[in-house]
C-alpha cells in the first residue's frame, strides 16, 4: 500500500469532476482524480453526446420524409443502422481525447483509474493507494434508476447505458418512463424505423409547461410514436420474439425494452459511513457551499440528488473552486437553472413556471408569442412553436419556457434575465437581426409594453402632441 499527499482528490472524472481537476491543476494546486469507469463519465459516453448524436440522425431522416413542404420529392430513406451507430461512436471519438487520462495527466491531475472508497474524512483508498487531502470532493454522477418491476429480473432491458450499443434497429421499442431520456429515445428510433410505445405513469415531460408538452406530444403522435399515459406497469416478461409489459389497462408486446425511469446518486461503493457523511437514498447532503456533513468534503453534480444536468455540475466546478482555492463563501444559486429536452420541437425552460409565477405573484403577467409570427420560422417552414414568459406587474422577468426549433439556443437570454432580475424592457430594446428565431424573444417583450402602447390614453397623448407640437 503506498500513500499519496494531494490538496485535492476528486471522485469521479464526469462532466463536474473533469472540469474541477482542470481548473484546480491550471491554478496551482495539487490534484489526484479518481476514475472506476470510463473518463467523462455519463455524459460523453452514456448521455448527452451519444443521445444528441443520435437524434441528429434521426433528424436526417425525417426531412428525407418530409421535404415536400420545400419544393422536393420526399423518399423514405435507405437507413443503415450499424452506420448510424458508427456515427454516434464516432462524435463520441472525436470528443473523448478532451476527457481523456492522457490530457488531464498533462495538466499535472494524478489519475487513479480504480474504485474509490473512504477510509476517514481525509483519507481515500483506490486500489493499493491511499490519498490523503485536504479537501475531497465527491462527484460521482448517477446512473440509470430501475425500479424493482415484477418479472424484470429476468427480461432483457436496456437503459442508457446499453442503448446507444445497439447496431440494429429495434422492430418495436416499448419505453417505460416519459421523462426526456424516454421522449428523446422514441422520437429518435422512431424516425430511424422502429415502432415505438412509450408508457408512463403520468404525462410525459411532467416537469414543463403543460400548454408547451401539448405541442410536442401532438409531433410524437403526428410520427407514429405512440403514448400510454396514466399506464401503472404491473409485470413484465421475456417473450419468444422479445419482451412483453403488463399494465393495469394494457398488454403490449414489442422486440426490445428501455428503461427510463429516472436517476439515483452513485453512492454505492463510497463507503461514506467511515467519513461521517450524511446521505439519504436520493443523495449526499449539501450546503449552499456545496460542503456536505464533514466541511472539508465537498460533494457536487447528479450525486448530491438536486438538478441532474451536465451544465450543472459544470457550475458547481466554478463554486467549489472559489471555495478551496480562493477560500471565498460562493454558494450556489439554483433560481435560473436551464434546462432543455431535445425532442423536434425541442422544450427548453428557465426560472418560475407560468403556474408557479401566478400562485408567487397573483398580479404576475403571462406574455406569449407564437413562432408563426416569426419570419425566420415560416420560411424554414418550422412554425409550430410557442415562446412564453411570466413577469411581475412591474416588468421584471421571472420565467420562461419556449416550444420550438431552437428553443434551446434561444434560452440563454432569457437565463440572463432571470438570474440577474432584468425587467422586460432588457430585451425589448434589444436589436434582433433579421430574419432570426431571436426575434420571438424580442416580440414576446414588447408584447409586454402593447396594452399601454395602444390604449385610448397614448392615442389621446400623441394626437395632442401632434397637434401642438407639429
Amino acid at each position: 500500500m503506498t500513500t499519496q499527499l494531494t490538496d485535492i482528490c476528486i471522485i469521479g472524472a464526469g462532466s463536474g469532476g473533469l472540469s474541477l481537476a482542470a481548473g484546480a491543476s491550471q491554478m496551482g494546486a495539487s490534484v489526484t482524480l479518481i476514475e472506476r469507469g470510463k473518463m467523462g463519465g455519463d455524459c460523453l459516453n452514456y448521455g448527452c453526446v451519444p443521445s444528441k448524436a443520435l437524434l441528429a440522425a434521426g433528424k436526417v431522416a425525417h426531412t428525407f420524409r418530409h421535404s415536400q413542404k420545400f419544393g422536393i420529392t420526399p423518399q423514405e430513406p435507405n437507413i443503415d443502422f450499424k452506420a448510424v451507430h458508427n456515427h454516434v461512436h464516432d462524435v463520441m471519438a472525436q470528443i473523448e481525447p478532451n476527457d481523456s487520462q492522457s490530457r488531464f495527466e498533462k495538466l499535472g491531475v494524478h489519475v487513479i483509474r480504480k474504485e474509490a472508497s473512504f477510509v476517514d474524512k481525509h483519507t481515500i483508498q483506490a486500489g493499493d493507494t491511499l490519498i490523503k487531502a485536504r479537501h475531497i470532493v465527491i462527484a460521482t454522477g448517477s446512473s440509470a434508476f430501475v425500479p424493482p418491476l415484477k418479472g424484470l429480473e429476468n427480461t432483457p432491458y436496456l437503459t442508457n447505458e446499453t442503448i446507444f450499443d445497439l447496431t440494429e434497429c429495434p422492430k418495436h421499442l416499448l419505453i417505460i418512463g416519459g421523462g426526456p431520456i424516454g421522449i428523446e429515445m422514441a422520437q429518435a428510433h422512431r424516425r430511424l424505423g422502429a415502432e415505438v410505445t412509450v408508457i408512463t405513469s403520468h404525462g410525459i415531460l411532467p416537469k414543463d409547461d403543460p400548454e408547451l408538452i401539448e405541442v410536442v406530444k401532438k409531433h410524437l403522435l403526428q410520427e407514429g410514436v405512440k403514448i400510454l399515459e396514466d399506464a401503472r406497469v404491473e409485470k413484465v416478461a421475456k417473450t419468444t420474439n422479445g419482451v412483453s409489459v403488463i399494465t393495469n389497462n394494457a398488454t403490449l408486446k414489442g422486440s426490445h425494452l428501455l428503461v427510463a425511469t429516472g436517476r439515483q446518486a452513485n453512492l454505492e461503493s463510497l463507503n461514506l459511513k467511515a467519513a461521517e457523511i450524511a446521505h439519504t437514498p436520493r443523495g449526499i447532503s449539501v450546503n449552499p457551499r456545496l460542503q456536505t456533513s464533514q466541511k472539508n468534503i465537498y460533494a457536487m453534480g447528479d450525486c448530491t440528488g438536486g438538478y441532474q444536468f451536465t451544465h450543472v455540475a459544470s457550475y458547481h466546478a466554478g463554486i467549489i473552486i472559489r471555495n478551496i482555492l480562493f477560500k471565498l463563501p460562493a454558494k450556489i444559486h439554483t433560481s435560473a437553472i436551464p434546462w432543455v429536452t431535445y425532442c423536434d420541437p425541442e422544450l427548453a425552460h428557465v426560472g418560475l413556471s407560468n403556474k408557479q409565477a401566478l400562485e408567487s405573484f397573483p398580479d404576475a403577467r403571462t406574455l406569449r408569442w407564437p413562432f408563426a409570427e416569426n419570419d425566420r420560422a415560416l420560411a424554414e417552414r418550422a412554425s409550430d412553436g410557442l415562446i412564453k414568459i411570466s413577469t411581475k406587474k412591474n416588468g421584471e422577468v421571472l420565467g420562461a419556457s419556449i416550444v420550438g426549433k431552437n428553443a434551446g439556443d434561444l434560452l440563454l437570454p432569457w437565463v440572463l434575465a432571470v438570474k440577474e432580475k432584468k425587467k422586460i424592457a432588457d430585451i425589448a430594446t434589444l436589436i434582433a437581426p433579421y430574419p432570426t428565431f431571436s426575434e420571438v424573444s424580442k416580440r414576446v417583450a414588447g408584447s409586454f409594453f402593447t396594452p399601454k402602447l395602444f390604449s385610448p390614453k397614448t392615442n389621446k397623448i400623441v394626437r395632442f402632441l401632434m397637434k401642438w407640437f407639429s
